[in-house]
């Protein structure tokens, strides 16, 4: 086997990975966060399917609250669709999967805005 040049949070997340697994009872709730976006996806391991999606792709209007800023508001907005999305399709209990990043600022406020929105990890 090949070994690739990874970064640390791709080990991170491989590591991660190798506990975490989405079924369709509880799915998966994947997070990739680029220097500008956010998004995220609830994933079925089983079938390798999406059975949600949302980004910060087309929330421009979007205003930034007190004390926090744009990205991490917009973040929340983000966790706070795919939960609506979510119930739509009858889930209610997800497994988070931060993609190896920490846990706060702006995957944090998307964990937050999902549990608000009625998710439960």
């Amino acid at each position: 086997m090949i070994k690739k040049n990874l970064t640390r949070r791709q080990k991170r997340h491989r590591r991660l990975r190798k506990k975490i697994s989405g079924t369709p009872e509880r799915a998966r709730l994947a997070v990739f966060r680029s220097n500008m976006h956010i998004y995220a996806q609830l994933i079925d391991d089983t079938q390798g399917l999406v059975l949600a999606a949302a980004s910060d792709l087309k929330m421009n209007d979007v205003e930034a609250s007190e004390g926090a800023s744009r990205h991490v508001t917009r973040a929340k907005a983000v966790g706070l669709e795919l939960a609506s999305r979510a119930k739509d399709k009858g889930i209610e209990t997800v497994a988070f999967d931060r993609g190896g990043y920490k846990y706060h600022g702006r995957v944090a406020a998307l964990a937050e805005g999902a549990r608000e929105g009625g998710l439960k990890f």
